[in-house]
This record gives C-alpha cells, structure tokens and sequence, in this order.
C-alpha cells in the first residue's frame, strides 16, 4: 500500500500563498454579486407581475442555473474525494477554488445579465 504525506495545511510557498489570495479573492467577488443578484431579482419581483412570460423565464432560468452550478461543484467535491482515496491530496485552496469556480461564474453573469 502506497502511503501518502497529506499536503500542508498552510502554505509552504510564495506560489502557494497567492494562490490562497486568489480563493479569498473569489469568495469576496461570489458574496458580493451574489448580493448584488438577489437585490437586483427582489427588485424584478417587486415591479413585474410574477406569472409574465419574462418573469416565468428568468425564474426558470435562475433555478436551472443554480442545479448546474451544485451539479458541478458536487463533481469538483467527488473528484477531489476520489483523488484524496487514490492518495493524490489536493490541499484546501486548490479544492476551494474548484469547488466555488461554478457558482462564482453564474453568479458574475447574472449580476451582469439582470444589471442591464
């Protein structure tokens, strides 16, 4: 059997800690648009009857963007798991980018898409 050392738990390289920076950069741009998107979407709901054919759209779209973004940050989850049993340990801030990365482009394109 293979023995692996687990990846440090903070980081042991320059490269390592911008990569950190990078997550930390990520989490603060999904919260904030993911603000933005909520205000911009109460703002919709509050001006427009909820059964018009653009409101029913946007909704169906929000919530079919929202299952493929858990969709596939449920994979990242998996095959960071899968690697981590193989012994290929990522450490934290690899996994945490992978794992925000799809919710953090749906958000950014409807905070962009709804801002227009």
């Amino acid at each position: 059997m293979k023995r692996t050392t687990a990846p440090p738990m903070l980081p042991t390289s320059p490269l390592a800690m911008f990569d950190i920076w990078k997550a930390g950069v990520m989490a603060f741009e999904l919260w904030s648009t993911s603000l933005s998107t909520i205000t911009m979407r109460n703002h919709l709901w509050q001006t427009q009857p909820f059964f018009s054919p653009k409101m029913m759209q946007e909704n169906q779209k929000m919530v079919t963007e929202k299952l493929e973004a858990s969709m596939e940050a449920g994979l990242e989850m998996q095959k960071a798991l899968f690697n981590s049993m193989n012994g290929n340990l990522a450490p934290w801030w690899i996994t945490s980018q992978l794992t925000m990365k799809p919710y953090h482009q749906r958000s950014s394109a409807n905070s962009r898409r709804l801002a227009k």
